[in-house]
């Protein structure tokens, strides 16, 4: 295993993916040396990333191996990087050790004690409320997740990691790669299990390894995969309703929630009893690590979430613009039951990330989306992200939206995004929701303001 303490320089390909920028930033701030490419960095034009990361005293360059020094001593690669790219070449040709991103965050995770978020579905929103409630009860804990948290971002900060001074780390354990089976955190949580990227039996034998690797485990109960998974531990914790850490007299009242954990009254500026269920998670997870649920639930209150997760974007006038990150079956129902309760009528606008993916997930996509939509509501798709490299184009957006049509639901193809907002700006009425979603395109937040002002401006 890379052992990071006698390691002190580091370059990253493709530094500027969420996973990627993580990890460098946390050992910028720790002490190390850390540099980086990626694709949509230049020399001129700098991206509002590259210059973030510069903030941070990474040294960032095009991805042409113009940034590779003597002294460089590991390269990290993640599993999006193929092995053809030049500077992966070039690592190889100059005898420079490279490692994967997640056997470098397992290394990571072996120096302090590790909270694993995994499941197919939350990990970044768990991680950023465990890191809310450990950061409000001053244990000063390391942070290194996928979504940027709002309330670093709103200092100018990428969010998406914290290099503590305290014992405790919390990272997401990511199955899609099946990278979750090399961590051996001090807690592991399981939060739910559906099918993405891989079929159910699959992804179980992934979570089992996990769970068996766990010092201790939390597994949402109400799930009949995961609580299958359940092994024998010092601490072995459920949560949600069934069992645990219990979830009673949830309310949603416009865009914030109320509930109850054994006896103590949550409030969150959230929306969506998902998110509850999160809570329920986060809050099981910090009673593990010594912290009260009373301290937890006073931490909550002020809990503002993460980029790109049920963000209001514009209220106003009675209309709402909600941005998502949803992008697999399960996160977009309920992502769009969630902004039901605010809706007089709800407005879905998707982009489905990957042709593999999304022929894979096809028939959950219909099944999902046509269950959660209610007769007045509307789901608009434009042509799916293709975010490079070698594929097989064998699907389209349209073919979704004509199978949802099927169902009876109101369903619309509209391949160029840039129209969508000129289809509905008219139609639009007092107490309707827009919420858009997708993930993986890093373009999506630009869109988010491009919708806005096409909207709301006079």
């Amino acid at each position: 295993m890379t052992d990071i303490h006698t390691i002190q320089n580091y370059f990253f390909i493709g530094i500027a993916g969420d996973g990627m920028s993580a990890i460098a930033q946390y050992l910028r701030g720790i002490g190390k040396n850390v540099s980086g490419s990626d694709r949509q960095f230049s020399s001129e034009n700098k991206s509002y990333r590259q210059k973030q990361l510069e903030k941070e005293g990474i040294k960032c360059f095009p991805q042409d191996t113009s940034g590779f020094y003597d002294e460089i001593e590991l390269v990290v690669v993640s599993s999006a990087i193929e092995s053809s790219v030049s500077e992966y070449q070039f690592a190889i040709q100059k005898n420079i050790s490279i490692v994967m991103r997640s056997d470098l965050l397992a290394a990571i995770g072996e120096t302090k004690r590790t909270i694993a978020v995994g499941g197919t579905s939350g990990k970044s929103t768990v991680s950023a409320m465990i890191y809310h409630i450990m950061n409000f009860a001053g244990t000063e804990p390391s942070l290194i997740t996928g979504a940027g948290l709002i309330d670093l971002q709103i200092h100018g900060k990428i969010g998406n990691a914290v290099a503590g001074k305290g014992d405790f780390l919390i990272i997401e354990a990511d199955e899609s790669d099946g990278s979750l089976v090399k961590y051996s955190p001090h807690i592991g949580i399981i939060l739910n299990i559906d099918k993405d990227h891989k079929e159910i039996s699959e992804l179980k034998q992934l979570f089992k390894t996990f769970a068996v690797n766990s010092e201790n485990l939390i597994v949402n109960n109400d799930s009949e995969n995961c609580k299958s998974l359940s092994v024998r531990k010092k601490n072995n914790f459920g949560f949600s309703r069934s069992s645990g850490f219990r979830i009673s007299n949830f309310k949603q009242v416009g865009f914030e929630i109320i509930f109850t954990i054994n006896g103590i009254d949550f409030k969150m500026p959230q929306i969506g009893k998902h998110n509850a269920e999160n809570a329920a998670a986060a809050v099981a997870a910090c009673s593990l690590a010594g912290i009260p649920e009373e301290t937890s639930a006073d931490a909550l209150k002020s809990y503002r979430g993460i980029f790109r997760r049920h963000q209001i974007i514009e209220d106003k006038d009675g209309i709402t613009l909600i941005d998502d990150y949803a992008h697999n079956p399960a996160k977009l129902a309920a992502s769009i039951r969630a902004c039901q309760f605010h809706a007089r009528r709800l407005i879905v606008w998707f982009q489905p990330h990957g042709f593999t993916p999304t022929k894979f997930l096809k028939n959950e996509f219909v099944k999902e989306i046509s269950n959660a939509l209610r007769d007045e509501d509307e789901i608009w798709m434009s042509e799916i992200y293709y975010a490079g490299g070698t594929v097989n184009r064998n699907i389209t957006s349209d073919e979704l939206i004509q199978e949802i049509r099927q169902k009876g639901k109101k369903a619309f193809f509209i391949k160029d995004r840039e129209f969508f907002p000129f289809k509905i700006k008219n139609e639009l009425k007092y107490g309707d929701v827009i919420l858009l979603t997708g993930a993986r395109d890093p373009s999506l937040k630009n869109f988010a303001e491009f919708v806005k002002e096409k909207f709301f401006s006079k």
